[in-house]
Parts: C-alpha cells; structure tokens; sequence
C-alpha cells in the first residue's frame, strides 16, 4: 500500500541527541542517537528481499487462507468488511476477496532498494516512472491463492493507494506475475464512489463500493487501513481497532508483513511530514520502547 513512505532519516539533530543524554538517570536512560549517517529502511529492505523467513510468511499467509476459503464460502453470515462500512445485507450476494496491491500483491522491494541508494525519500513522480515499468513481482503465494479462489467462484478485487492514472499499468504488471484480473477489478486512489465521501487516501467508500454488490470472505493488506478505515492515526486508536477485531485476523483479515513503509510510522510522529527528516527521526526514536 503506498500511503506514506519516508526512508532514509539522517543522524538525529545534535540538540535532540543532548536533550536525551541530559535526561540520563540510570541504567534505563534512552541511549543518544549515534554521529553517523543513519538508514532507517535498510534492514528492512535487504530482509524482504534476502530472508527466507519473509518469504515463508508470505507463503504461510496465503496457504492458510486457502484452507479457510471453502468454510467463508459455506457460512452465509460469513463477512470481511467492519459493520461500519456494509450498509447492505452481504447474506446472498456473491462472494468476493478484497486485495490491497503493494506489498500485498505485488513486491515493490526494488524500489525500496533506489531509495536505500541514491539516499533519498519517496517521490510522486519516481513512483509513477516505476509502476509504469511494470517490474514489481508477485509476493509468495498469493497466485496459488488468487487462482484457488478464482476456481471457487469467488471475484478478486484490488484496492489500491496507486493512483487511476496508474490502472492500466498496475493491471498489466499483475497480469504479467500471473493474477487473474478483470478490467473493472482494480479501484485505484481517485475512484468515484457514489454516496461516499473518501477522506484522503481511505479506502473505505471503495470497500463499501464492493460491498453494495458482494459478500467480501477476505481482505488481505499490510496496514490496518487496508481492512477498515483508521481515524485518527494514531497509536492508541490502532491498538484499540486491532483488540476489536483480533478475531479477525487469520480468519478474515490476512495481514502481510511490511516493515519498509506504513501508516504506523506517521503515527509516531503525528502525522506531520512538514516536519524534517531530522526531527522524524527524532520523533521515532522516542517512541522506541527500551527494556526497564
């Protein structure tokens, strides 16, 4: 999901780094950031794409859901989306799987890796010159699943941050790593939902689109906002939507691992990328928890 990255945060500000070595008082004081270029984003990238432990998670995720898909499709009460985004009864509607794209569907991990490069952030314009290369490959498993449930008759829809001018190309790209996709199955950032009303970058007019003609089995996404909308972002009320849907997870919310970009990384520095790079770092390094 491309909502916010920010990669590459430089060494802390020096006055940051003082204010933590002066708030020392005892073995539990917050160490002071190291004097050198920091990569906040780099193990989190050589592990997506190095680790066999990634790509295990991956496959565990979309084999398990596979085992789960002929129990969704028998229990007629059986639904994906939170009661707050289904205005409709789902009982008798057609069954369907709602995909979010990146890091879900498809592995964006070489872009990541120019970021990690060339030392710099996550640019529109870049993005748009990537999708459009059309190079992003599948993520583990996820075309055994989409073809299982394909079979079964259930539609596949894919919810993506990706903007509309991106369609075709994303469609192209998920055609090419072997995904049965349909034209009309691909709802990118900026589709009109009629009676809906999409704050920013949410996707739940999108997901209540689907809804009006479908009983959704299964979301799959790397970020809480891929299964129902977050509002506000912040760390307590995502705490709280993951306790209140917790039976969820592994049932009918299918989350993929994702450590190089996500809505938890604003919520830790309040959602503000006026802020500098410096002082987002700085930010992060507060919200670590250290051991007492």
């Amino acid at each position: 999901m491309r909502t916010s990255l920010s990669l590459l945060f430089l060494a802390a500000a020096l006055a940051g780094c003082h204010r933590d070595a002066m708030r020392a008082d005892g073995p539990a004081a917050r160490p002071v950031a190291a004097a050198v270029a920091a990569d906040d984003n780099l193990n989190a990238v050589l592990w997506m794409q190095n680790a066999a432990e990634y790509r295990a998670n991956s496959l565990q995720t979309y084999r398990a859901a596979t085992r789960e898909l002929d129990r969704a499709l028998k229990d007629r009460n059986w639904d994906a989306l939170d009661a707050s985004e289904r205005s409709n009864s789902a009982r008798g509607l057609p069954p369907a799987v709602v995909f979010d794209v990146d890091e879900t569907v498809l592995d964006n991990s070489p872009y990541q890796a120019r970021l990690v490069d060339t030392g710099t952030e996550y640019d529109e314009a870049q993005w748009d010159a990537w999708v459009r290369e059309q190079k992003a490959t599948a993520i583990p498993g996820v075309v055994e699943f989409a073809k299982a449930a394909k079979a079964r008759g259930v539609a596949l829809f894919f919810i993506s941050n990706r903007a509309v001018h991106l369609k075709d190309a994303t469609i192209a790209n998920l055609r090419a790593v072997g995904l049965p996709v349909k034209d009309d199955a691909f709802l990118g950032l900026g589709t009109v939902v009629p009676d809906c009303e999409q704050a920013g970058s949410d996707k739940n007019c999108r997901r209540q689109l689907i809804g009006r003609k479908y009983r959704v089995l299964m979301q799959f996404g790397d970020q809480l906002g891929d299964f129902v909308e977050v509002a506000p972002n912040t760390p307590a009320r995502r705490d709280a939507l993951l306790e209140s849907h917790k039976s969820w997870i592994g049932e009918r919310w299918w989350v993929l691992a994702n450590p190089t970009y996500g809505s938890w990384e604003p919520a830790t520095f309040g959602n503000d990328y006026r802020l500098s790079r410096d002082a987002r770092r700085a930010a992060k390094r507060e919200a670590l928890r250290l051991a007492r």
